[in-house]
């Protein structure tokens, strides 16, 4: 579920951007971790490797460019549109996920019990709700929507004579859904799960790209994260 897009307005436009290139830098980090050795992968450190390259490549690019909340879509008059259509996706996505985590993995064999050892799961339920789950929707999202998927499509722009396909930038989109999808860390705690950031990250990528609105995805993705963890907690840990 989107919200319909506001008409055309002032904002930074794409060709004036600089350092849009910077969001190469956690893409290949992501691919890199892939190639090093099982105990490498293991640290946690490395783990985290590309999200923290990416938050330092996101402050350089921040340094570059002026109009940052408008090229994020973090302006103020957007805040309440955002709430609204962020609560309903992020809602029905929670309800959808934790069916298929629930119900449909275990039915086709999949372990789901090993959540329960996750670092997540290991916090207090106070601790995890709404606030640690709500700090990581809003930073994950400033990551992998407003800076990484942002700044491919500034790059993919370029790309295109077509306004409509510069729009829609479906290079960026699955690009940005895909490491997402396989953030080291997100495999490694999440396990055969980790799949289901893929789909999210293609909703939310979508919704970002049609409304410039990084409110609705922080929303979305923290209501989404707090149905499922409160329907898994209940479920593996009552």
């Amino acid at each position: 579920m989107m919200e319909p897009g506001p008409g055309p307005h002032a904002t930074p436009t794409q060709a004036e951007e600089r350092g849009a290139a910077l969001a190469l830098l956690p893409i290949a980090a992501t691919l890199g971790f892939y190639t090093l050795s099982a105990s490498l992968q293991a640290q946690t450190f490395v783990q985290f490797a590309p999200q923290i390259l990416a938050y330092l490549a996101f402050g350089h690019w921040a340094m570059q460019n002026r109009g940052i909340a408008a090229r994020l879509g973090l302006q103020k008059w957007k805040a309440w549109k955002g709430l609204r259509w962020g609560f309903l996706t992020g809602l029905l996505l929670g309800c959808l996920n934790s069916v298929v985590i629930l119900l449909i993995s275990p039915s086709l064999g999949y372990d789901i019990h090993f959540l329960t050892a996750t670092p997540h799961a290991q916090l207090p339920l106070f601790v995890m709700v709404p606030w640690f789950i709500c700090l990581i929707a809003l930073f994950v999202e400033l990551n992998f929507r407003g800076f990484l998927l942002g700044r491919l499509a500034a790059l993919e722009s370029r790309l295109w004579r077509s306004n409509l396909a510069s729009r829609l930038s479906p290079i960026a989109l699955f690009t940005s859904a895909l490491i997402f999808a396989f953030d080291p860390f997100m495999v490694h705690t999440f396990q055969h799960l980790h799949w289901i950031a893929l789909w999210d990250g293609l909703i939310w990528g979508i919704i970002w790209l049609s409304t410039k609105n990084l409110y609705t995805t922080m929303v979305a993705h923290a209501m989404e994260v707090l149905v499922m963890y409160c329907a898994i907690r209940a479920t593996l840990m009552p």
